[in-house]
């Protein structure tokens, strides 16, 4: 058995824990740790890694996407919808229908709604009591790219990317792309 000489010293880049302190995090993970091990569920190992995740790749879920996103989905009433991160209120949505929604953590206004709507806002160690191999669940997530941040990304001619500027007025980048002087010419 000799060194491997390409990946000598090469870390992998997965998390094997989470980065974070928060002891309430860190007793979810143990939970789940126990559940991916001594359970065959998917569910389960999915659940502990996205725990792991940082926050930016814990996108947020509005109640308006859930909604949207199961509104196909049979017999929704005796599913739980699991979302590691944190479940929003959208405003545009007027009515909320039962939900039984298991998520890191919720915004006031997104439980009131549930709540109110006769619904159930339940936290990820409930969700461990429940379904311990996650039967009967949709396991949602948000979108990443949706962070204002992405807009500017993969800046350069032709790309229609938003530059990053102070201002959008006359003495703020307007000639960008048009000459030399002002970055670059296309």
């Amino acid at each position: 058995m000799g060194i491997d000489i390409t990946a000598h010293h090469v870390k992998k880049g997965n998390r094997t824990a989470p980065k974070s302190e928060d002891p309430y995090l860190l007793l979810l993970v143990k939970l789940y740790r126990f559940l991916a091990r001594r359970t065959d569920a998917n569910f389960n190992k999915v659940i502990l890694h996205r725990l792991f995740l940082s926050k930016n790749n814990r996108a947020p879920l509005s109640l308006s996407r859930i909604v949207k996103e199961t509104s196909n989905t049979p017999e929704l009433s005796s599913k739980i919808i699991v979302q590691v991160g944190t479940v929003t209120d959208d405003i545009r949505l007027t009515t909320v229908p039962k939900l039984t929604v298991a998520a890191l953590r919720f915004t006031q206004s997104a439980r009131e709604r549930i709540v109110a709507a006769g619904g159930e806002a339940l936290t990820l160690d409930q969700l461990a009591l429940r379904a311990p191999t996650g039967s009967n669940t949709v396991l949602l997530r948000g979108v990443k790219t949706a962070r204002e941040a992405y807009k500017h990304f993969g800046m350069g001619p032709h790309k229609n990317k938003k530059p990053y500027t102070i201002s959008k007025g006359r003495k703020f980048e307007q000639g960008r792309g048009r000459r030399k002087s002002r970055g670059f010419k296309v």
